[in-house]
């Protein structure tokens, strides 16, 4: 059923709502209808899960804007290799808008994205490292420029549609970034580095909502994205390979070299290091017994140091740039449990915090050892609470842990 929407006539009270809607659009389900006289502004990607947001904002009263961010130009005239960056998202954002009644705006940020996430993708790893250019987004142009842009519009708050889940604290009592009730879409990995500013200005409103119920509401009401398939790749990278990217823009780094084991033998050849990432296990190209996997990338000799699963496994790494969601810097180490990859299964470990001043902690796996690599997000968690985190510095391998203790 398609339904032609209005804007709402009195704000803060719900639409006659079509069948099938009513439970989903609960308060329970999407937070209290608190939006009278109130504005937000939507981060609109032309997604679905951008699309329903601004629909359930709209439904909670809000006066809705609705914010195309024009990220990255894609190479192909089209916009075909990906197509999330390009016009076809920004026209589908705008028949979002248009459908349920709202202003839509389209906004110009490539330079910041450019510089922020692109830049620094190609620059890590072309020094061996893993980025997460999602995080990097989140960190520098949606929390933070586009905080500025809808706080110059006079907004209340900006509504994005991540898969998470921020708790306002009231009086002295500190905001709060829990996961998504949908554990197979919780994106609050990428969103450790938000601060008490921040989380008290924005809101999640998929958070208490699986993806099923998303696009049930899309099919509902008849947005124009409810059918639509979600981008699994790097937004700017597109259906191509990452390290084409890279070696568009850093045609060094595709010098070929030599793949050896922990103790220096060699046994083949790589086509460059930017081919590779720490704890890769396809894609070597050397046939053994058992799997090989990536355990590090040495640049200054221009070797794929390669080994077993075990071997890969991560006894201890150092964080950088360390920074917690309350703000508070603990003085004594914490038993907590940490996740080093998106939508990965936080395991337990002792975080050790240094200086306040140098932002860095050191943190110590129990008996389940991760594979880890730096450049890395480590995000920490207590149950589905998310403390904050860090860029992974350094890694030390159960192996040279072992190395260490037999030449000490």
């Amino acid at each position: 059923m398609t339904l032609q929407l209005k804007p709402i006539i009195n704000p803060g009270q719900p639409t006659d709502l079509p069948a099938g809607a009513e439970s989903l659009l609960s308060e329970e389900k999407i937070g209290p209808r608190d939006g009278a006289g109130k504005t937000v502004v939507v981060a609109m990607s032309g997604g679905v899960d951008s699309a329903v947001t601004a629909l359930i904002m709209r439904e909670r009263g809000y006066r809705v804007i609705g914010m195309n961010l024009r990220l990255f130009s894609p190479d192909d005239p089209e916009h075909s290799v990906n197509p999330c960056c390009g016009i076809p998202a920004m026209d589908d954002a705008r028949a979002t808008c248009a459908l349920i009644g709202v202003p839509f705006y389209a906004i110009n940020m490539e330079t910041e994205f450019g510089q922020h996430v692109v830049d620094k993708f190609v620059d890590e790893y072309a020094h061996g490292r893993t980025p997460n250019p999602c995080l990097e987004c989140n960190r520098h142009v949606k929390f933070r420029h586009l905080v500025q842009r809808a706080r110059m519009l006079g907004a209340d708050c900006l509504a994005t549609g991540h898969y998470a889940r921020v708790v306002h604290g009231t009086g002295d009592q500190p905001h709060r970034l829990y996961r998504a009730v949908d554990q197979r879409k919780d994106q609050s990995y990428v969103l450790y580095t938000m601060d008490q500013d921040q989380l008290g200005y924005i809101t999640f409103p998929l958070g208490n909502l699986i993806k099923p119920e998303v696009r049930q509401l899309a099919r509902i009401f008849g947005l124009p994205v409810a059918e639509k398939e979600e981008s699994q790749e790097i937004c700017f990278v597109g259906k191509g390979s990452y390290a084409d990217f890279v070696a568009r823009r850093r045609p060094d780094v595709t010098r070929p070299g030599d793949i050896v084991t922990t103790d220096g033998e060699t046994i083949g050849q790589h086509r460059g290091l930017v081919h590779h990432t720490i704890g890769q296990r396809k894609g070597i190209g050397v046939p053994r017994p058992e799997p090989l996997y990536a355990l590090r990338l040495d640049l200054t000799e221009n070797r794929l140091v390669v080994g077993s699963r075990n071997d890969a496994e991560a006894a201890r790494v150092t964080a950088e740039n360390v920074s917690l969601t309350q703000g508070a810097w603990p003085d004594l180490p914490i038993e907590i449990s940490v996740s080093v990859r998106y939508r990965g299964t936080p395991m337990p470990a002792t975080v050790t915090f240094g200086a306040e001043s140098g932002r860095s902690a050191i943190i110590e796996f129990d008996a389940d050892r991760p594979i880890a690599a730096p450049g890395q997000a480590i995000v920490f968690y207590d149950g589905d609470e998310v403390l904050g985190g860090g860029t992974i510095a350094t890694v030390q391998r159960s192996w040279e842990v072992a190395g260490a203790m037999v030449a000490g």
